[in-house]
């Protein structure tokens, strides 16, 4: 790759030699302006004022208009001999948590490469200690004849640098933000996380640029003279006012599908609706217990119904279970008394005829 600076960085005592190399690429397709006329195409071309001659670049220079509107020229010695330490240098200012840098100040992105044998050695150190404090370095530098500010990381084994835009430059939020107030519910909070959680992460390699590939096909259709089938309608129902959990439930639901959840989950009501139900027998249709014609089986009776008794659920025992269960126990207690009575009756009157034999 070529680069497109040299310089060096300055870390305390120590500089390291690098080349400065763009890291990234733009992809986008460009157009020329044309005469719709006749398709030629329009240039634009570099002419001064006084004369109305076009002039080449190098007869083009730099210059500030002032606040009158006279021109004072600036030339790159006048530039080269300013007191400027970053002319040709990144120096490194502070080392920070890469949490203190706000995003918004992200601008170009570039790779520092260390030039020459001597310098791999430094750089490697810079690199490791950076891995090791997990920060990154704030650093000012000079490109393009102004002074600006950059964050250096690690990326893989090579020190990026972020160019960063200086404070002073983000707008404040004033004015951007709903004026009115709004309360959200804690539903369409709840049905915000799922949908959050149903298209969770991507993997960054697998976006590309629909429409960089859109215009690629119309250039392609057009050039061979092909007719290009109209796109489908893309309307999002953007400011139309619509229900707002509706539209988040039809989110969650299209997020799943997209990602064959939703398959899944219907597999797995339908195998559970397919499933066989157990009966449930009522415990109101067994046979009633019998009254007075079952007083000899009454005491073998009561031990069965303890013992189902206890099996039952406590505080819901039926009314009919209950009843039968007081008048087991009332049987109970007639059959032993009637038994006592009679064995009572039986030893009287075997005593009887012994008590005359002795008189």
């Amino acid at each position: 790759m070529r680069s497109i600076w040299n310089g060096a960085i300055s870390f305390g005592l120590v500089s390291i030699p690098i080349k400065l190399v763009s890291a990234t690429e733009s992809h986008s397709i460009s157009f020329r302006q044309i005469h719709l006329a006749d398709g030629g195409r329009i240039r634009y071309r570099k002419v001064c004022e006084i004369d109305e001659q076009e002039v080449t670049a190098a007869e083009i220079g730099k210059g500030y208009e002032d606040a009158d509107g006279s021109i004072i020229p600036i030339t790159d010695e006048d530039l080269g001999s300013l007191p400027l330490p970053t002319a040709k240098t990144i120096e490194i200012v502070a080392f920070v948590p890469a949490t203190e840098i706000d995003p918004l100040q992200m601008d170009t992105a570039y790779y520092l490469s260390a030039n020459g044998v001597p310098a791999a050695k430094p750089y490697t150190l810079l690199r490791e200690a950076l891995k090791r404090s997990r920060k990154v370095a704030v650093a000012k530098y000079a490109l393009r004849g102004r002074e600006r500010l950059g964050m250096l990381r690690v990326v893989d084994d090579v020190i990026a640098m972020h160019g960063l835009l200086w404070p002073d430059e983000i707008r404040a939020t004033d004015g951007v933000a709903p004026e009115t107030d709004v309360t959200v519910r804690e539903a369409e909070l709840d049905l915000a996380d799922a949908l959050m959680a149903t298209l969770g992460e991507v993997d960054m390699d697998t976006l590309h640029d629909d429409y960089r590939e859109a215009v690629e096909a119309l250039i392609a259709s057009k050039a061979s003279g092909e007719a290009l089938e109209p796109a489908a309608s893309g309307d999002t129902g953007g400011g139309k006012v619509i229900d707002l959990i509706a539209a988040l439930e039809n989110s969650v639901r299209a997020a799943k599908k997209a990602r064959g959840e939703e398959e899944v989950e219907e597999a797995a009501a339908a195998e559970s609706e397919s499933a066989p139900v157990a009966e449930v027998t009522s415990l109101a249709t067994r046979k009633k217990s019998g009254g007075t014609g079952a007083k000899k089986k009454a005491s073998a009776t009561a031990t069965p119904r303890k013992a189902a008794a206890k099996k039952s659920t406590p505080g819901r025992t039926p009314a009919k279970k209950t009843a039968a269960r007081s008048t087991t126990k009332s049987t109970a207690k007639t059959a032993t008394k009637t038994a006592t009575k009679k064995t009572a009756k039986t030893t009287d009157k075997k005593a009887t005829p012994g008590k005359r034999a002795s008189a």
